[in-house]
């Protein structure tokens, strides 16, 4: 559980830096300079992601069990993984309307998909990281939006053609996860 817990220290911690400290970030980046500051970020992302995995992947060989999850919250969660993959997806797709819309996609397609995994997971393991990622997520969100307002961002208004790029891509993406790739690198198949 310990590589798990850092892992997400780690992560988390990296990716919380414009969250709780946007002037040291901007220090430190006059400081080492823009691709020195990438590489350290994307260093400690990097260290942080592979011990998320080795962590989860040992405490879920020994799970501590907090509460059992209904059965009906699993296809609940897979419903709800359904628009995480779309956001997701609209974060990178220039001119849709789901990014016009919600300013800062990606970070809301993962507030959705850790809520499903809480949902449907009751497992401390399962609380540590996807209660982690909520977390950050709403205070990601919510930092973000702050920023916008305070820079007075305007986005612009999408287009139908990239919005329906982004929605296809996102079902596709969530197809192929859903029925292949879940099972094939977590273990769990959603739906057999």
């Amino acid at each position: 559980m310990s590589f798990l817990i850092l892992g997400l220290v780690l992560f988390l911690g990296a990716h919380s830096v414009r969250v709780f400290a946007e002037g040291w970030r901007t220090a430190q980046r006059a400081r080492l300079g823009e691709n020195a500051y990438k590489g350290l970020y994307s260093v400690a992302s990097l260290v942080g992601l592979v011990l998320i995995v080795v962590g989860y992947g040992a405490a879920r060989q020994q799970p501590v069990l907090l509460w059992l999850p209904p059965l009906w919250t699993r296809h609940l969660a897979s419903l709800l993984t359904v628009p995480a993959f779309i956001l997701l997806v609209a974060a990178y797709v220039p001119g849709n309307s789901i990014k016009a819309k919600v300013r800062h996609p990606m970070v809301l397609g993962v507030k959705v998909w850790a809520l499903a995994h809480l949902l449907a997971n009751g497992n401390l393991a399962d609380l540590l990281l996807f209660g982690g990622f909520l977390l950050w997520a709403v205070l990601s969100f919510r930092a973000a939006r702050q920023r916008d307002r305070v820079g007075s961002i305007v986005y612009p208004p999408g287009r139908p053609g990239p919005t329906l790029v982004a929605v296809a891509a996102g079902l596709a993406l969530w197809a192929g996860f859903a029925f292949w790739a879940h099972g094939a690198l977590i273990g769990v198949r959603p739906f057999g």
